[in-house]
């Protein structure tokens, strides 16, 4: 069995690109059996999917990487030339060194960030509801979630990281003097919302309302932070209302338009407004940062601001890789493992049948009225001659290179004290 990972992320796609190939939580199961069908059923299959990052995480008896690159270049309508320069392909043991870099945070836009594991679990939780999860995946990602564990309890990868949320925030301090005098709109309602909409409450705003495409959704979470609600199609006509728009949803298409925010401008009197697009792919449409009065940040423009305490971090990195190289190592000690699985079943059912051979001959043997001590002896005599005659074979027959091998297996195997 060998594993594989294909994938694209901030630093290898730019931002559009990536979002032809964000697929929501909910339509990874889907995904994930259009990509086993086009393997064959055997084949495990993960998709991890977040606002950096698309990647697919592959085991089979055969690696398929020219297909696996095929197949995700068509769900994102790309040919594979095009995305070809834009991946990162690893197999095996590197493969398996990379899942273990992004569970533990190292291999994130924000290093040392705790929300990436919980994407790869609810990726891994998706992957085995629909039958795509087999035990070579469920053993690699199962072991990368402890060593991530472990990274972050151990080591102080973590401990001056800034978080998206708390970026947002510091960009909209630069801009506006005083945060408790501005109204913030947060579009959606999901994980990254709310915790840019915690960050923001620390600093009391005068307001702050969350509007959503499901209104119950958005209530819940309006309730939480003791903020308002307004329904998404409202959107449109109430955007001039607030001074900074976070904005992070599953939606395919832009939810923000041009017109929209030069509707708002004019009604503001060209009051600026600060505009942050988490949304992968994007919430608000690109040609908007280029009006006057409007501060739009996508993901990638935070790397700057999130990546000041790397430094800082750069001790714990290498405390982190050593934990990961020793996770590594075992999980790959039980692959190998694994893959002489059915060598040692084969074994099994070779010794099996000498034995059956060799108990059918001594009954025939003791049917004729021969000693049990005579047809004891030609039991054991047979069974050796047996587990002796491929042993003997290579030693006598083969040729000099391979019987120095064989000679150091045998005195291996047979000439134990």
């Amino acid at each position: 069995m060998s594993v594989w990972a294909l994938g694209l992320n901030h630093t290898t796609a730019p931002l559009d690109l990536r979002g032809r190939f964000a697929f929501a939580i909910e339509q990874i199961g889907p995904v994930l059996d259009g990509l086993r069908q086009s393997f064959g059923s055997q084949t495990e299959a993960t998709i991890l999917s977040t606002c950096n990052r698309t990647e697919i995480y592959c085991a089979s008896q055969e690696i398929a990487m020219p297909q696996t690159l095929q197949w995700l270049a068509e769900s994102g309508g790309v040919s594979p030339n095009s995305l070809h320069d834009h991946v990162y392909t690893m197999v095996d043991n590197e493969a398996a060194r990379h899942a273990f870099r992004v569970a533990s945070g190292l291999d994130s836009m924000v290093l040392g960030e705790p929300q990436i594991l919980g994407q790869m679990k609810d990726a891994v939780r998706v992957a085995r509801e629909v039958g795509a999860l087999g035990s070579t995946l469920h053993q690699m990602f199962q072991r990368s979630f402890a060593v991530a564990k472990q990274v972050r309890s151990s080591t102080e990868i973590g401990a001056h990281s800034i978080s998206m949320s708390a970026a947002s925030v510091r960009l909209a301090g630069q801009l506006f003097e005083d945060l408790s005098k501005i109204n913030v709109l947060f579009v959606g309602a999901g994980e990254m919302i709310e915790l840019c909409a915690t960050h923001f409450a620390a600093k009391t705003p005068r307001g702050m309302t969350v509007a959503n495409r499901t209104m119950e959704r958005g209530e819940l979470l309006a309730r939480q932070l003791k903020a308002n609600v307004m329904r998404l199609a409202d959107l449109p006509d109430r955007l001039h209302e607030f001074d900074a728009v976070i904005s992070c949803t599953a939606s395919t298409l832009p939810l923000i338009g041009l017109g929209a925010v030069k509707s708002a401008l004019r009604t503001r009197k060209s009051k600026p407004i600060f505009m942050v697009d988490l949304a992968v792919p994007r919430d608000i449409e690109p040609e908007v940062k280029d009006l006057r009065d409007v501060y739009l940040y996508t993901v990638d423009d935070l790397t700057e601001v999130i990546n000041s305490g790397q430094v800082h971090r750069q001790a714990a990195v290498l405390d982190a890789e050593v934990i990961i190289d020793d996770g590594v190592q075992k999980f790959m000690t039980w692959l190998a493992q694994r893959r002489d699985v059915p060598l040692i079943q084969d074994l099994n059912i070779q010794a099996d049948s000498w034995r059956q051979a060799e108990v059918m001959r001594a009954r025939k043997l003791l049917d004729k009225g021969q000693s049990i001590e005579s047809v004891l002896e030609s039991l054991s005599v047979g069974m050796m001659k047996k587990m002796l005659n491929g042993p003997l074979r290579e030693l006598n027959h083969a040729e000099e290179p391979q019987r120095i091998r064989a000679r150091e297996a045998v005195k291996q195997m047979f000439l134990r004290p």
